[in-house]
């Protein structure tokens, strides 16, 4: 059967190692088979991008592209993606561990934990409206657009104050806190400076310390200062000078898609946070569109499973990169997706719909049983 691309599996041997193997010939030609409708999915929609699958302590990665698109930009076969929101995500795990510890009240003002907060919403915005966005602070995309119409915030060239606590996102709140979300960068900005002043530790080194390290991650990485990219596109133009490490906890982590893959598992199988704690996380309110904290939790029914599943998704997009990311919990699956399309010019849809490229992946790797 002629192959997209070449075709990865690998196999995770526990919770925190993990090593690729090779497969015999006749393994490879059944599991090709087995992957057809993948194939097809990929081929109707002309995805370009990587595709991985968790179930139970098995992941599965494919590659769809020419070249993949490193984390700055350039074209090159490294395997590293930009996680852009995905690293709200992540964020929202640290800043429940803190909970787990009794260090932080989500039901508490920032005021309490970050009495150097400049906003006017300072002392009423809860810590979980914070992480629902529901806090009422500005929002960088509202800056003025570049010419290449691209909020100047995430420029390198934006002349402002990027200081979490006396900068842009101290400044001039949009509405009173606790109302419908509206989704903003400036509560996970903050919500990594929440970090710092609880535990002394910046929010990248306890991504190194809490996750990366004990879940043996090789590439999940933070964008160093000052780190500028022009050679991704986004539509049929090159991307600006993106400055990525302005994205700080709202989008400034990279790797692997295996790296994700194993961030999923671990949260999955409770190696990150206790199921009480876990539950808050994954909370999604129906009457705020089912988000929870960090990301949204709702049942979809999709066309080849017998009931709805429940799934967990955050989804993210930094110039000509995007990402969704699905966690299956009840079925202990879960599977990430990249590429290196903007979304001008690559639809992922919509599952609630029942169609489009998200539900027909998800259809796939959560109704099928080659997959388990």
């Amino acid at each position: 059967m002629r192959k997209l691309t070449a075709f990865l599996l690998t196999l995770c041997v526990g919770a925190s190692a993990t090593a690729q193997t090779k497969l015999p010939d006749d393994v490879v030609a059944e599991l090709d088979a087995q992957d057809a409708p993948l194939e097809a999915i990929v081929s109707k929609a002309q995805f370009s991008g990587s595709i991985g699958i968790v179930s139970g302590k098995m992941t599965r990665s494919w590659r769809y592209h020419r070249d993949a698109v490193n984390p700055q930009g350039a074209s090159q076969k490294s395997g590293l993606w930009r996680w852009a929101s995905v690293t709200k995500q992540v964020v929202a795990v640290l800043v429940m561990q803190e909970v787990g510890k009794g260090r932080i009240d989500l039901d508490q003002p920032l005021s309490r934990y970050i009495p150097k907060f400049a906003s006017a919403n300072a002392g009423k915005v809860t810590v979980r409206q914070l992480l629902r966005h529901q806090s009422g602070l500005p929002n960088p995309d509202d800056v003025q657009a570049s010419s290449e119409s691209m909020s100047a915030y995430y420029l390198s060239a934006f002349k402002g104050n990027r200081d979490p606590l006396t900068g842009y996102c101290a400044g001039t709140v949009k509405a009173e806190p606790g109302g419908n979300w509206a989704y903003n960068n400036c509560d996970y900005i903050v919500a990594g400076a929440l970090l710092k002043a609880v535990t002394g530790k910046s929010w990248s080194k306890l991504v190194a310390e809490r996750i990366a390290r004990p879940l043996s991650l090789k590439t999940l990485s933070v964008f160093p200062s000052a780190l500028t990219t022009r050679s991704g596109r986004i539509g049929n133009r090159p991307e600006p000078k993106i400055d990525l490490a302005s994205f700080g906890a709202s989008g400034g982590l990279y790797g692997s898609i295996e790296d994700m893959l194993a961030f999923d598992r671990a949260l999955m199988s409770g190696q990150l946070l206790a199921k009480k704690d876990l539950d808050i996380l994954w909370d999604g309110q129906p009457d705020l569109g089912f988000i929870a904290l960090g990301q949204w939790v709702f049942d979809a029914q999709l066309k080849d499973c017998a009931a709805p599943v429940k799934l967990v998704e955050r989804r993210g997009a930094i110039g000509g990169v995007q990402i969704r990311n699905f966690i299956a919990p009840d079925q202990q699956k879960a599977v990430a997706i990249f590429t290196d399309k903007s979304e001008s010019d690559f639809e992922f849809g919509e599952i609630w719909q029942g169609a489009g490229f998200s539900h027909d992946v998800l259809n796939f790797a959560l109704c099928n049983k080659a997959t388990e």
